[in-house]
């Protein structure tokens, strides 16, 4: 490493070397050209000297410097050895440079290479730059012109919908023109092209309002169309219409076929209302004509197969059974009984029955069947109401009313076939007396009701009920007159006395059965008051009857097996919890405890009245009042142990024998044994009292538990 050149400014000697430096100097000088030091130029003005001190102390403080101070080193010598070195250095770097020479021209030429290239490219740049920016501005005015005709795309096609949608409702084409006159109204063309053609009219009529030019160059040819369609239509709805009343027609058939074609009378209804009215009352006029014949008809068929023997005023409940008639008066039914049984009649109401086919009569007259009232009035007015519900149904569809419209529409047509059904019931209630069938047919009327509503039909409300305000007064006009008859009656002239159940609380009994049977689903209170009022005049009548025996014992007999029976025809047909059950229990329980304690009395009376009073005597604390009653006591004991079987045997079989219902004279007589059995038991209580523990009869009296051991060998087995 060549050693730091140190300035011999600072060790020059004065004298010749100065001289001699001087004039080196000025050589150099000469063959040198200026140099700019900068801040090294200490000959310039700006130069200050104070600062060579500071540079020559630091050079000083070299450590270089120190050393060769130190070791006396010369530094003139050192100085020309560093020159040498140099030279040195200088020349191997000029043969480096001479020997590199083609390298160096080489690179040298492929820079210049290189510098002509860039130019180039920087020429190509900057023409793409020009290009580019002229590209921008035709994009720019590109731009502004896609949005300008954008704008205008949008406007013709706006414009297009709507001219293309007024071309297409106004153009007439010649395939609607030739359907509309030459193919019939059924074909399935005819309808699609009649759509079309009402579209139009619609179309063209709104056009017109707006008072569209184009609107007029078609108008001629649309109208013409709808009078050649409405012409076609109005012909064959009438042509349907008069199908009608071919006789043994089905009209229902041509009816469906109308549905098929409804949008006919939609069409007319909206282009040519005085044909759709036309229309419409054609065929109202004609349908209440053929529904009139038809019902008419058919109500006077139902009355042949209607029984003969029919209730007069005279079948009432507290009629005699026995009662005569005049020479020249009709013949009473066989039994009165049957008007007041329901029997099966109920099973009008059953739901297989109730909406089940109608009667075909012609087939009933030659089966030589006979149905009652009722039977009849469910076949007459189940097929009014099949009919009226599918004659709502058509109208609402066809004609397209609804509400009031709608049944104001099914009155017209209907009105006078109702009319009619409520003048033959009128005529038939006001001879009727068979209370039994005016129920049913009340009930069949309030179910046939649940299913028009169920069916959502109102158009028969008004029928129901006025039906109903015809058979109610009616069945409680009915009601009363057997009421005053039970009330009426004179128990002298109803024959010889008899203690088995009665034939008026027979009938009783079968008809309360059946009201209150067939009005558990619909119940009303105006019914339930009558059955309290029937109630109350059979319990007295059955009292008057009872007034007539004799014997008390008699009476009761005659008052249980009429309770009885009235209860066991209550509960088999009527509910367990209905107020007549729970009245004609309660009578029976008494009368029955009261007939209990008639049959004991005649062999068990002693003992039965000494128990009575001697409990009395115990609850007041006197029982020493029949301390000397010793030898009736006595007699007690003695004859209750000799005679008791033999008395309760004669009880068994005499109370068999009195009731004509085996389960309720066994009742009677588990219900007697036991009571006697209490009263022995309580005639023991009384003998283990202090009073009486001293009698040496109390020996004799039989074991308790022994008696009931016996008893229970009397009572009858099922």
């Amino acid at each position: 490493m060549a050693e730091p050149l140190i300035p011999a400014v600072g060790f020059s000697k004065p004298g010749a070397d100065s001289a001699a430096a001087a004039g080196v100097m000025e050589s150099d000088c000469d063959a040198v050209p200026a140099l700019n030091l900068g801040d090294l130029d200490i000959t310039t003005d700006e130069f200050i000297l104070d600062e060579v001190d500071t540079h020559i102390q630091a050079n000083l403080e070299d450590d270089l410097v120190k050393e060769a101070l130190k070791t006396g080193v010369d530094l003139r010598q050192y100085s020309k050895q560093v020159e040498t070195e140099l030279q040195h250095i200088e020349q191997a770097s000029i043969k480096d440079y001479i020997k590199e020479s083609q390298n160096i021209a080489s690179l040298h030429n492929q820079i210049t290479a290189c510098d002509s290239i860039l130019e180039r490219m920087e020429g190509m740049l900057s023409s793409f730059q020009s290009d580019l920016s002229s590209i921008s501005s035709e994009i720019q005015t590109l731009q502004q012109q896609s949005v300008s005709m954008n704008l205008r795309l949008k406007n013709r096609q706006a414009v297009r919908s709507h001219l293309s949608q007024l071309v297409d409702e106004l153009v007439v084409p010649s395939t609607m023109i030739s359907v509309i006159l030459d193919s019939p109204v059924t074909e399935q063309e005819f309808l699609e092209q009649l759509h079309e053609l009402n579209s139009k009219i619609n179309y063209a009529k709104e056009l017109s309002f707006r008072e569209t030019l184009a609107c007029s160059d078609v108008q001629d040819i649309v109208d013409r169309l709808k009078v050649k369609a409405v012409s076609k239509i109005r012909e064959f709805i009438l042509q349907k219409i008069y199908s009608f009343r071919k006789p043994m027609t089905n009209y229902q058939i041509p009816q469906n076929t109308l549905l098929k074609y409804r949008f006919f009378y939609q069409f007319l209804l909206a282009n040519e209302r005085t044909v759709a009215k036309e229309v419409r009352d054609e065929y109202v006029d004609t349908m209440s004509k053929i529904y009139l014949s038809y019902f008419k008809s058919y109500s006077s068929r139902l009355l042949k197969v209607q029984y003969e023997d029919v209730a007069d005023k005279d079948d009432l409940m507290g009629v005699e059974d026995t009662a005569k008639k005049g020479f020249f008066s009709k013949p009473s039914l066989k039994s009165r009984n049957t008007i007041f049984t329901l029997g099966q009649r109920g099973a009008v109401l059953s739901p297989g029955e109730l909406e089940g086919p109608i009667l075909i009569p012609h087939a009933a007259q030659r089966g030589d069947s006979r149905y009652p009232y009722e039977t009849l009035f469910r076949s007459q007015h189940y097929a009014l109401l099949d009919n009226g519900c599918r004659e709502f149904l058509f109208l609402s569809d066809f004609f397209m009313v609804a509400g009031n419209s709608a049944l104001d529409l099914f009155n017209s047509i209907m009105g006078k076939t109702l009319s009619m059904f409520l003048k033959s019931l009128s005529t038939y209630l006001s001879d009727c007396y068979d209370s039994i069938a005016v129920f049913l047919c009340i009930h069949i009327i309030l179910r046939f009701r649940a299913v028009t509503v169920k069916r959502n039909i109102p158009a028969l409300h008004k029928y129901w009920e006025a039906v109903l305000e015809l058979l109610w007064p009616r069945f409680e006009l009915i009601l009363e007159m057997n009421i005053q008859s039970i009330r009426n009656t004179d128990p002298q002239k109803l024959g010889v006395l008899d203690t088995r159940p009665h034939y008026i609380t027979r009938r009783y009994a079968e008809f309360s059965s059946a009201v209150v049977s067939i009005n558990q689903t619909f119940p009303n209170e105006r019914t339930n008051a009558l059955l309290g009022q029937l109630q109350v005049e059979v319990e007295n009548f059955v009292l008057k009857m009872a007034a007539e025996f004799p014997s008390r014992r008699d009476q009761l007999i005659f008052l249980i097996n009429n309770y009885d029976m009235m209860l066991g025809v209550l509960t088999e047909r009527a509910a367990d919890d209905s107020k007549e059950v729970e009245g004609f229990q309660q009578l029976l329980l008494a009368r029955t405890q009261e007939f209990i304690e008639e049959i004991l009395s005649p062999p068990f009376g002693g003992m039965i009245a000494f128990v009575k009073e001697s409990e009395a005597l115990m609850e007041k604390g006197q029982l020493d009042k029949l301390r000397n009653d010793e030898a009736r006591i006595t007699q007690l004991v003695r004859g209750f142990s000799s005679s008791w079987k033999q008395s309760v045997e004669a009880l068994s079989q005499d109370v068999m024998r009195s009731f004509t219902n085996f389960k309720n004279g066994t009742s009677i007589i588990q219900g007697a044994l036991t009571q006697l059995i209490q009263y022995y038991h309580g005639f023991h209580k009384v003998l283990s009292q202090p009073t009486f523990r001293s009698l040496a009869v109390r020996s004799e009296l039989i074991n308790l538990h022994h008696l009931m051991v016996e008893v229970k060998k009397h009572k009858p087995n099922f």
